[in-house]
């Protein structure tokens, strides 16, 4: 039968909108909320673990940069020693008196 432009639909399955038919029953939603809390909660600590561990690694950059700097700091003053103590021995080479 036709009302104007609209048709009855044929059978009782068409009758229900499919907004209503594809909502979940009210279980599921729980379900999926719990779910979604859980997987939220291993994400947290997660990323508090990766806080943690980037703390972690940041402190020892630091310290690896320290130690080089420490390191290049030596380098320097051994390196000037060294110099030194060749113009030191280049200037005794040349006062000492040639023996024959």
């Amino acid at each position: 039968m036709c009302y104007g432009s609209q048709r009855l639909p044929p059978s009782g399955d068409e009758v229900t909108p499919p907004t209503v038919r594809s909502r979940p029953p009210t279980d599921v939603n729980t379900a999926v909320v719990e779910s979604l809390r859980l997987r939220l909660a291993e994400t947290e600590v997660r990323l508090q673990q990766a806080r943690a561990r980037e703390a972690e690694l940041s402190k020892k950059l630091r310290e690896m940069k320290r130690f080089v700097s420490v390191m290049e700091i030596l380098e320097s003053y051994l390196k000037r020693r060294f110099m030194d103590q060749q113009h030191q021995l280049a200037l005794l080479i040349t006062q000492s008196p040639v023996s024959k």
